[in-house]
């Protein structure tokens, strides 16, 4: 049957400090919390020791964050979908925001091997008020190591409410979608960033973050192409292509800082994890 693994995180405000309590079954682990950034802002680093999931796995995280909290989660290494024998493996992500909470969901790449069958979900409700920054980076097989993504499936989901919806299903046998132009066009890298929040941007709000972001973007499309847009008044959605995995995220990481300054008037010190 695989491992089957749950964890649960609540974060909470008191006094101005954010908290987070936790509970899990099987091997999935919040390994520290820390305080970074001063109180206001609680930091969980999640680790799963068995280091990938394989067919029949499957990994459940929910997420709440309470009134007036701010939760920052991410890994300290990438997750990893290994070849399957038949079953799928699969990680699923619920996140729940009060009115007033913040969440950024910021994790290391996932990695695809060749052969996997996995469902990769993420889905966030938030209530009016609560905010939200969210990625997701993918990478198909290990071209570099000489494993292309010949084989396998990867089922890749990401939601906000009920007002935006981003999902596919990338099949190695699918070349028109992975090698096709309209597609990913040969490159095996790809990611999605979200600004959410339970309450409508102004127009002028919305091009103000738009501006931000896309100055950040490269002019050409190396070594990432890239682009934003706002699906909806509540969503600022960013999606990027590249070669591997590492211009990508440092991509991310910088508008990740942009985000947090207009949007939230916040500094972002990089992760230590990141620096690693």
């Amino acid at each position: 049957m695989g491992w089957q693994a749950r964890l649960k995180l609540h974060g909470s405000a008191v006094s101005g400090r954010s908290r987070l309590a936790f509970a899990h079954e099987g091997p999935l682990r919040v390994l520290q919390t820390l305080h970074p950034e001063g109180p206001a802002v609680v930091h969980a680093v999640l680790v799963h020791p068995p280091g990938g999931l394989v067919g029949g796995d499957e990994l459940a995280i929910d997420v709440q964050v309470g009134p007036g909290a701010h939760v920052l989660v991410t890994t300290p290494g990438a997750t990893r979908f290994y070849r399957s024998d038949g079953a799928p493996a699969a990680q699923k992500v619920r996140a729940r925001l009060s009115d007033g909470a913040r969440l950024e969901w910021l994790p290391a790449e996932t990695i695809a091997y060749p052969g996997c069958l996995a469902r990769n979900a993420f889905d966030a409700e938030l209530a009016p008020g609560a905010q939200l920054l969210a990625w997701e980076v993918c990478a198909l097989g290990l071209p570099q190591a000489g494993a292309p993504f010949a084989a396998g499936v990867l089922h890749q989901r990401m939601a906000v409410d009920d007002v935006w919806l981003d999902e596919g299903r990338l099949e190695a046998a699918d070349r028109w979608l992975l090698d096709g132009g309209p597609g990913l066009a040969g490159r095996r890298a790809l990611g999605t960033l979200v600004l959410a929040r339970g309450t409508p941007w102004t127009e002028a709000e919305r091009e103000r973050l738009l501006q931000a972001v896309r100055a950040q973007l490269p002019a050409s499309l190396e070594p990432v192409a890239a682009g934003a847009t706002c699906p909806h008044e509540r969503v600022l959605v960013v999606r990027g292509l590249a070669e591997v995995v590492e211009p990508l995220m440092a991509l991310w990481q910088r508008l990740r800082a942009v985000l947090r300054r207009q949007a939230w008037g916040l500094e972002a010190p990089p992760l230590r994890l990141w620096r690693v």
